[in-house]
């Protein structure tokens, strides 16, 4: 790579670099110790070596120009931000950001003609590994810091950065060694690290383009083909919509799947909690730092979560309860949700619930998008494996949440990493 079509620049250059340039100009506002900056590099690099004589790839180091980060409303990194003749256009990308939204943007500064002769000039790239390990939530960073440290070349993909749910996880009061809470970011920093230390290649924020599991064969981005000996998939599950009318309408504008990403806008708000197990008692815990009012909504009689986390949350004079019920419809308030309508299961009486925010935790459904039909599955919808995590797929192991079985935490996910591994590193060695 080319590093030398990146100009690395101070504010006191931005007006003359950026605003006046002769051409498109595409600014990266990094961190140093910042893995989603980490993550972009390479990304950043490699299109700077295709894209680098019609436009020019600028990087600002963030902390060392605040005043110019502030005024640009830059808050987090990386972000990149994309400008033609002085004026920005595109989206602003920031966090775990992908190479196609990277190269989408910078056709958007570009000639369409120009634009499609450049892209066809991207050069894929063909790598060999001994482990591919497809997600990077516990299962997975725990099987490649099994197989690496067995000297396997072992390569974990992720299509956000490493952590899976973990990393979006308030707190982990259960996680063995840990006397006190951890939040779950900084566990899923420690795991993601460690792996790197052990040897571990990393492919962040990258999208699965074709996946082949009995060629043991999967394309990122549309550029890097990754061919493996094994492969473990370890993808984990996602929060379940619920299908009430509104749901996905409002999904991002009122309606959320994670207190730790959004409960910070609900300072001093009213919010509806859906459901009554582990995640949505621990997670309005979470959202009651922050909101003036939380109405717990869940269809039986009783919560289903462990007794700490349900006397904690029957202790807060914040929330409330409304058993037996379940919502029947989101209704807006301008371009937010501004009302949840529930049905009393017992009278079938229907209630309008006003309120500012909506959180729904119904559970969550294994991640298999990419892998079409080719795992044998439960009822409901998890693969099937056997002990040592062998799937149906000759060479493919399935570990963690995507997995059949009926337990699913941080530890059965490490559990599961640590065996699929261990019994791959047995099998190449033999």
């Amino acid at each position: 790579m080319n590093s030398e079509r990146i100009l690395h620049v101070e504010a006191d250059r931005f007006e003359e670099v950026v605003l006046n340039a002769d051409r498109p100009v595409v600014v990266d506002f990094y961190s140093t110790e910042c893995p989603p900056c980490e993550a972009l590099a390479a990304k950043f690099e490699g299109l700077a070596d295709v894209y680098g004589e019609d436009v020019r790839f600028v990087k600002i180091y963030r902390q060392g120009n605040r005043a110019l980060s502030e005024s640009l409303g830059v808050a987090s990194s990386p972000t990149l931000l994309f400008y033609r003749d002085g004026l920005m256009v595109g989206d602003r990308l920031t966090g775990g950001i992908r190479r196609a939204d990277v190269q989408r943007n910078l056709q958007l500064l570009l000639a369409p003609g120009r634009a499609a002769v450049l892209a066809a000039k991207v050069p894929r790239i063909s790598t060999e590994c001994d482990v591919l390990v497809i997600g990077a939530g516990p299962a997975g960073l725990t099987a490649g810091i099994y197989a690496a440290q067995a000297r396997f070349k072992t390569i974990v993909i992720d299509r956000a950065l490493p952590g899976g749910n973990l990393s979006i996880t308030h707190q982990v009061s259960n996680f063995p060694g840990f006397i006190e809470p951890q939040p779950g970011y900084l566990l899923a920093h420690y795991m993601a690290e460690q792996s790197v230390k052990a040897g571990v290649e990393h492919r962040s924020a990258v999208d699965l383009t074709r996946v082949d599991l009995v060629a043991k064969e999967v394309e990122i981005d549309g550029v890097e083909t990754i061919r493996a000996r094994r492969i473990i998939v370890a993808t984990g599950s996602s929060p379940r919509p619920i299908g009430v009318k509104g749901e996905s309408e409002y999904r991002g504008r009122g309606i959320s799947y994670c207190a730790t990403c959004d409960a910070k806008y609900y300072q001093d708000k009213h919010v509806v909690v859906i459901g009554g197990g582990n995640s949505a008692v621990e997670e309005s815990l979470f959202i009651a730092k922050f909101a003036s009012r939380i109405t717990v909504v869940h269809q039986f009689d009783k919560l289903q979560a462990n007794r700490v986390a349900q006397e904690s949350l029957f202790a807060n004079p914040k929330v409330g309860f409304m058993f037996q019920h379940e919502p029947r419809e989101f209704v807006a308030q301008g371009s937010t949700v501004g009302e949840v309508v529930v049905e009393d299961l017992r009278t079938k009486e229907l209630h309008r619930i006003a309120c500012d925010g909506v959180f729904i935790f119904a559970g969550m459904r294994p991640n298999l998008e990419p892998f079409g039909e080719a795992f044998e599955l439960d009822d409901f919808g998890y693969v099937k494996v056997k002990e040592d995590m062998r799937t149906n797929v000759p060479g493919v192991f399935a570990a963690g949440d995507v997995r059949s079985k009926q337990f699913r935490q941080m530890t059965t996910a490490v559990s599961d990493g640590t065996i699929a591994a261990m019994a791959i590193t047995r099998e190449l060695g033999d």
